[in-house]
């Protein structure tokens, strides 16, 4: 696990989209490690192989400052009751942890010139095409809300098909992949 600081710029995306920016980082460095996982992004924040969550993203706003924070499963992925995880060592021989952060520190600069760069009408199509199929089945907030992944919005909100055709926007709450 790591953490870095990103100094906001007045211009920049907004703040809480940096962390589709960092996913797209870890994604990028995890499919090139041994045994290509073949990991697929789940909004807002989590690196999924299948069902099992491999690698994760935290933000926290601190004045003008994003820290940014991430975990990923090398070598040993921990037992949780409420979700399945993996490690990469499960798809051959983990890298190294200092090669693997030197590897994801350049994914993350590269995605955080494209995010300030080409603002989030160039991040979003990337993140859709990097994450679980649209029709994907999810779970909000432990059953409170479910449908169908249909995909982000403008504003990289994640917008959730439900059963009776219509879809809503959600903005924030813990989402699963539906069993």
């Amino acid at each position: 696990m790591g953490s870095t600081a990103l100094r906001m710029a007045p211009d920049d995306p907004p703040a809480p989209t940096l962390a589709l920016a960092a996913g797209l980082a870890v994604q990028a460095a995890v499919n090139a490690a041994p045994g290509e996982p073949r990991a697929l992004l789940k909004w807002p924040n989590d690196l999924m192989v299948g069902s099992a969550k491999l690698a994760g993203i935290l933000l926290e706003r601190v004045g003008d400052h994003v820290i940014v924070g991430i975990g990923v499963n090398l070598a040993s992925a921990p037992a949780l009751a409420d979700r399945e995880t993996v490690a990469l060592s499960a798809f051959g021989p983990p890298p190294a942890p200092e090669d693997f952060a030197e590897a994801l520190a350049a994914h993350f600069c590269q995605e955080v010139r494209r995010w300030r760069g080409a603002g989030l009408g160039g991040l979003l199509p990337r993140w859709e095409a990097a994450a679980h199929p649209p029709g994907t089945r999810l779970v909000i907030d432990g059953g409170a809300l479910a449908g169908r992944f249909a995909g982000l919005d403008s504003d990289g909100a994640l917008r959730l098909t439900l059963a009776d055709g219509t879809t809503r926007a959600i903005h924030a709450g813990d989402v699963t992949l539906a069993r």
